[in-house]
């Protein structure tokens, strides 16, 4: 019983460790890169700091992944409660992973449903929110989401796919980006389907929408 009191103990010192110092310290890759199916020499991944992308990127990955980004903790309970009703009622169960969840997984974790890793998602997530700032978060996640095979951050998007900085992507180029977002590994920036097509109209419609009920009030980007 010590041992494993001890070992939580050392796990929990870790992770706070860890969430500390990104923080402040850019990660030079994350584990879903090491895990990557592939070498990681492959990754087409550049970090840069959030003065140096678009606002547009920022808006779209909140308005395609988490319109309550500025509201919730790190679990959005609401999204939660509404999912499972969805799936009560006969629907599928789809996922309800906030933007500060998919970061956690992304620098931590691992891919996958399991209920060990959802636990540990949802405690990193926690973690994070009581550490970071709203604009870390959507930095991080910015830099280290996979927006296709191998290519993972916005930065390196931005090149591979439009030839451009993410500094200079336009309010379309960022809603593409963003619609491939919930499976990058089959949907795609160089060759959208309709249903990408349809995403991507949809984020924009959704963009204008939260610009003007004032949803991100108080994000200094």
């Amino acid at each position: 019983m010590r041992g494993l009191v001890l070992l939580l103990v050392v796990a929990v010192l870790l992770s706070v460790g860890a969430v500390l110092l990104f923080k402040y310290v850019n990660p030079p890759f994350t584990s879903v890169m090491v895990l990557d199916a592939g070498p990681l020499r492959a990754v087409q991944y550049k970090w840069v700091d959030r003065r140096a992308i678009a606002w547009s990127a920022a808006s779209a990955v909140v308005a395609s992944e988490d319109q309550r980004f500025t509201e919730h903790h790190g679990i959005d309970f609401v999204s939660v409660d509404k999912a499972l009703a969805e799936y009560r009622d006969g629907g599928d169960l789809r996922g309800a992973s906030t933007i500060t969840q998919q970061v956690a997984k992304n620098l931590f974790l691992w891919q996958g449903r399991s209920l060990v890793r959802k636990g540990l998602e949802a405690y990193f997530a926690v973690l994070i929110e009581l550490v970071w700032s709203k604009e870390r978060i959507l930095e991080v996640y910015l830099n280290v989401a996979e927006f296709g095979p191998h290519v993972y951050g916005v930065e390196a998007a931005a090149r591979v796919y439009f030839g451009t900085s993410a500094a200079q992507l336009g309010p379309a180029q960022a809603a593409l980006l963003a619609a491939v977002l919930p499976n990058p590994q089959r949907l795609h920036v160089d060759d959208p389907s309709p249903y990408v097509i349809g995403r991507q109209a949809f984020i924009l419609t959704q963009m204008g929408l939260l610009e003007v009920r004032g949803h991100y009030r108080g994000i200094d980007w």
